[in-house]
């Protein structure tokens, strides 16, 4: 069963750090472009980021451009999101998504149930 499982949200205060996981299972994960997109409540999915399938290439929106990086580690088959200097306006539900790019807010975009993340102090 292919399937995505994301970890490491949490609650945090302005202008801390998480750490984001997805683990990825049941395809092969080091040939699909892989991305981060989340969903603020009362809002519709935003793309975050997104890795090639060797991890070379990195792409982010413009909010998360200097805050937020994405990695991967395709030994282990698992993704990951480094949150920093975050905002409350990151709160939200974030997920990991198989796609390389806005396209994984579409439906149809294999996602996994999410991690949620609030900032607040």
């Amino acid at each position: 069963e292919e399937q995505l499982v994301e970890s490491g949200g949490g609650l945090v205060q302005p202008g801390g750090s998480l750490r984001l996981s997805c683990a990825a299972s049941g395809f092969r994960f080091s040939r699909y472009a892989m991305s981060w997109v989340r969903q603020a409540p009362g809002r519709g999915l935003e793309w975050v980021s997104a890795i090639a399938p060797s991890g070379s290439d990195t792409t982010y929106a413009e909010f998360a451009q200097g805050r937020f990086t994405i990695s991967r580690d395709n030994a282990q088959n698992m993704l990951y999101l480094q949150l920093n200097s975050l905002r409350t306006e990151d709160t939200a539900m974030y997920y990991c998504a198989r796609a390389g790019g806005p396209i994984a807010t579409m439906g149809g975009t294999m996602r996994g149930p999410g991690t949620q993340v609030t900032v607040s102090s």
